[in-house]
């Protein structure tokens, strides 16, 4: 195995893949079998969040159960609170029972829980099935009512208008939007089989888009959040297919001679930059998202992968080993020479751009076999590390740039995390039934 293996051969390696992917030498093989497509609800919940950590600027609020939530078939306000504290901007209050939107508080009393802020509601099955969740927010500082909101959602849309309450609740406090309503997708494998999963972005609820026997890696929302493009071994070969993620229409998009891999949607979603060895090693190409007009973007003898564009369109980040291990570069999307962007360390892969640009995630060898998540300002060129654990993978942004998500090993598992950009607080998003790998953020817009 290569001293210094790249990102795709490091990520199959954790699935205990190594006959899938020989990267250093640019083959794929896969074992044949047939991919089970479609969609399939989860039966159950598939996470728990375990938060940890501690904030400098948190907010205190104080936040009871729902009235009557056991109506709603979803523990509605815990749900919420989930949501605020893993923004790691908010400090929950212990808060007992009873309070609705319709109560009118005590303000002395919330304050001497020293709440800085108080949310409450209810839950209520109308006639039709559907179900009205209601909450109001208040300023306990200054007494003031902040306002609410009615949801009337159906039944299996709970979750979902309690990602919304949150949502709205972030905002308002914040000035910010809120993610909690966006979805994740990730790759998880039990028993042998790999499945790709989208739910929503604690992880929990969703569907499986696409069951096989043979390996799935590198998702990767399209920005209108109506598709996503991955890699599939199912044909016996590394294959990109781009797919309908509420339909689950599915269609290729790179079957080329050799390897087809690592695809990155363009901000605007009208191209598509992945990596082929069409042409002998592993190389960058960039094409529309209908297929059309390949267009090679990198000339080098190295490996080049793991591209990611800019938030503006006009770059694209990339993987290359080229000074002899892999480190992270930008070039121009029209072509021109690469410019190196990671200089700490002999080994960085992985790059992902926040959304504003001014900062790049990514993941750094520590010396031995220790792979940390590090952010770096792209202005100043600081690096930070933020993660204490050994084992880190695909780093991903949240759409608000608040947050990031990343996978990573906990407990002898592959687990998925999600954290604050300055480390301070962690959420770990544990899988009971399966490990978990390759998380990526969808954009806001569900």
């Amino acid at each position: 195995m290569n001293a210094n293996p790249m990102p795709e051969q490091k990520s199959l390696n954790r699935h205990s893949r190594r006959s899938v992917l020989r990267q250093s030498a640019g083959v794929y093989a896969a074992a044949c079998s047939a991919v089970l497509a479609g969609f399939s609800p989860l039966a159950s919940a598939q996470f728990r969040v375990d938060i940890a950590g501690v904030g400098g600027t948190q907010m205190p609020i104080a936040l009871p159960d729902f009235r009557d939530e056991a109506r709603a078939g979803q523990p509605v306000a815990a749900i919420i609170r989930s949501n605020l504290e893993r923004s790691g901007q908010f400090r929950i209050i212990d808060a007992p029972a009873g309070l609705f939107e319709g109560s009118q508080p005590l303000w002395p009393e919330w304050r001497a829980r020293n709440a800085d802020a108080l949310a409450a509601g209810s839950a209520a099955r109308l006639a039709d099935g559907r179900v009205d969740l209601r909450y109001k927010l208040w300023d306990v500082v200054k007494g003031q009512d902040l306002g609410g909101e009615a949801h009337a959602v159906a039944p299996e849309d709970v979750r979902l208008g309690a990602h919304r309450i949150a949502d709205t609740i972030y905002q308002k406090l914040t000035g910010e939007r809120g993610i909690f309503a966006t979805r994740m997708a990730y790759v998880t494998k039990a028993g042998g089989r790999y499945s790709l999963r989208i739910t929503d972005a604690d992880g929990e609820g969703g569907q499986v888009a696409l069951a096989s026997p043979d390996p799935i890696i590198s998702p990767a929302w399209a920005p209108n959040g109506k598709e996503l493009a991955y890699v599939s071994f199912e044909t016996r070969k590394a294959v990109v297919w781009i797919q309908d993620v509420s339909t689950g229409r599915r269609r290729v998009l790179a079957d080329f001679r050799g390897t087809n891999s690592a695809p990155a949607f363009s901000p605007d979603g009208q191209q598509v930059a992945l990596t082929l060895s069409r042409e002998g090693g592993s190389q960058l190409f960039i094409m529309n998202r209908d297929g059309s007009g390949l267009r090679r973007l990198t000339q080098s003898s190295a490996i080049d992968t793991e591209s990611v564009f800019s938030p503006d369109g006009r770059s694209i980040y990339f993987v290359s080993d080229r000074g002899g291990g892999p480190q992270i570069y930008r070039m121009a999307v029209a072509g021109g020479a690469a410019e190196r962007v990671t200089f700490n360390g002999a080994y960085n892969i992985s790059p992902a751009i926040s959304p504003d640009g001014r900062t790049m995630a990514f993941i750094a060898r520590m010396g031995g076999n220790s792979f940390r998540l590090s952010v770096m300002d792209l202005g100043s060129g600081t690096v930070q590390q933020i993660s204490d654990s050994n084992d880190d993978e695909s780093p991903s942004f949240a759409p608000n740039g608040r947050l990031l998500v990343y996978a990573t090993r906990a407990g002898g598992r592959d687990v998925l995390m999600t954290s604050t950009l300055d480390g301070k607080i962690k959420a770990k998003l544990i899988s009971s039934a399966a490990d978990v790998r390759e998380p990526t953020w969808g954009p806001f817009g569900r």
